[in-house]
């Protein structure tokens, strides 16, 4: 047996036994997937209170709806289509209620060069990751899903319930727009006046 169809065994019966609420089953599944999950929620929200309470209500509502989960993808693929919901949802409340305010940011030396700006690498990982959060919610959950998450645009097709197409080209557009801002970023460090 290889280890694919060995680790879809192990899930298979991990699942029939949550569907018997074998409490035991229940503790494996989420150990295996609450990391993943979280990180998901988290890269939504941008608030770790609140991704760990989706990921709990996530896992709450997979074990509740496990009937309905037929077998013809991956169960985490099912999991995580759950949570990328429930963050979704999260961020529309979140967004409804919350004042409209805008985020002034500070620089510290408007005069930098370009040398100083890239910095070391975690520095630009970290200013990546800052640009990606002011992406559109389409824009920023697409390339979370693929550059941190792992999943290939089939599996993200999935996730977000697109097309594959929709899915490349939406991962297509949001690179393009995260490089456009972080040029722009750069552009206006180094000659701010212009900017």
């Amino acid at each position: 047996m290889t280890g694919e169809n060995k680790n879809y065994d192990i899930h298979r019966n991990l699942i029939e036994g949550c569907r018997n609420n074998d409490r035991k089953a229940q503790v494996r599944l989420y150990d295996l997937y609450y990391k993943a999950m979280y990180n998901t929620s988290y890269r939504i929200l941008n608030n770790p209170a609140e991704a760990e309470d989706i990921m709990q209500e996530a896992f709450l509502d997979a074990f509740r709806k496990l009937n309905g989960f037929k077998g013809t993808g991956s169960f985490g693929s099912w999991l995580k289509r759950i949570v990328v919901n429930k963050s979704l949802d999260k961020l529309r409340v979140r967004k409804e209620t919350e004042s409209l305010e805008v985020e002034e940011i500070e620089l510290e030396d408007t005069t930098q060069t370009d040398d100083s700006y890239a910095g070391n690498v975690f520095s630009r990982i970290e200013d990546v990751a800052r640009t990606m959060e002011t992406l559109p919610d389409r824009y920023r959950i697409v390339l979370s899903l693929h550059l941190f998450e792992g999943y290939d645009h089939e599996e993200i097709a999935e996730i977000l319930n697109i097309s594959y197409n929709n899915a490349r080209t939406r991962y297509s557009r949001a690179k393009q727009r995260l490089l456009k801002e972080i040029e722009d970023q750069k552009a206006h460090l180094i000659n701010p006046i212009n900017n």
